[in-house]
């Protein structure tokens, strides 16, 4: 029992006592703190007292396109945290390759009858792909916040990462360090956080288009974008994540080249364990906490029927210098 009120306040973040009186159903305790320790206990796998079964919080869908990237899982733990403290239960839904598609989630949240969805990564970012799920969302205008840049006329709010500044970082870091020869590797050409950072670049450096390559989001995809730009004889790298700056120190070193000595490498994200790669990765941070918790702020906001325009607030990141970039 004294494990369980500590696991509970601490993921609450209240005293043991309020949630020892929440499970006693002791008066004293606002209505929101109450739902937040219920919505607490079904989301740590504890079973609710007797007398307070049968009540159901509110669901939120939370989908997100893959867990293999590590950036997803932390949005994820994230979103899904500050949804439990405001007494909402998170149902989180992975898209994995030839497994259910983002459109079947939206129709599957529909029937489950959820509160609100909340989109960290998806067919949104991608102006080529459909959006008439998105457009179904509208018509029952149900609650939706996307994080991350989208393409234009969804209507929803967003909450994002400013791709221009994180380009900007990166691309001043390298070329004080003397690269005039820097690459970058990017998503899918119609993915919009990748349009944002190719503009970017351009408006701060010399970028022939020789020197832009296309990948996915994957390591391999990093490390055959990169083995093309140094072909073209690139001195330095900023990828359009933290996987694909892995491959693309995996190509320096399949032809016996150094990093950062022969080619440096910028990633994106922050992603856990950067730290701990060999060399440690620089990269530009997300403020995934503070994202997180205004996606849930204009999600709940929009409880209740009240309208939240559909602007983009846009979070500054942060430039994180380790050991995978040098001097020219």
């Amino acid at each position: 029992m004294t494990r369980r009120l500590a696991e509970v306040a601490r993921k609450v973040g209240v005293s043991e006592s309020t949630v020892s009186r929440v499970l006693n159903d002791k008066p004293g305790v606002s209505e929101a703190t109450r739902q937040a320790v219920l919505t607490a206990l079904d989301v740590l796998g504890y079973e609710r007292p007797t007398q307070l079964r049968g009540e159901r919080g509110r669901l939120v869908g939370l989908v997100v396109p893959e867990l293999s990237n590590p950036i997803f899982p932390a949005f994820a733990e994230v979103l899904g945290g500050v949804l439990a403290q405001r007494g909402l239960v998170p149902v989180l839904c992975t898209q994995t390759p030839g497994g259910i598609k983002e459109t079947d989630y939206v129709d599957l949240l529909l029937q489950q009858q959820v509160s609100g969805v909340i989109f960290a990564g998806g067919l949104y970012a991608q102006a080529d792909a459909s959006h008439e799920h998105y457009r179904l969302l509208a018509e029952r205008r149900l609650p939706v916040v996307l994080v991350n840049a989208s393409v234009p006329g969804l209507g929803f709010p967003r909450v994002s990462c400013d791709d221009a500044v994180a380009m900007e970082q990166a691309w001043r870091l390298l070329s004080s360090l003397g690269h005039r020869r820097i690459g970058l590797v990017l998503g899918p050409a119609d993915h919009v956080p990748s349009q944002r950072k190719l503009a970017a670049a351009r408006a701060v450096g010399e970028l022939p288009d020789a020197h832009v390559a296309r990948a996915m989001y994957t390591l391999e995809g990093g490390r055959a974008a990169t083995a093309e730009l140094l072909e073209r004889g690139v001195t330095g790298v900023i990828c359009a994540s933290d996987v694909i700056a892995l491959g693309a120190v995996r190509a320096a070193r399949r032809r016996g080249l150094s990093v950062p000595g022969d080619l440096s490498v910028v990633g994106f994200d922050d992603s856990a364990l950067m730290t701990c790669t060999s060399p440690p990765l620089s990269t530009v941070r997300q403020p995934i906490e503070a994202m997180g918790r205004a996606a849930v702020e204009l999600l709940v906001a929009q409880f209740g029927g009240r309208e939240v325009p559909p602007d983009e607030l846009l979070f500054e990141p942060e430039l994180v210098v380790r050991e995978s970039t040098g001097p020219a």
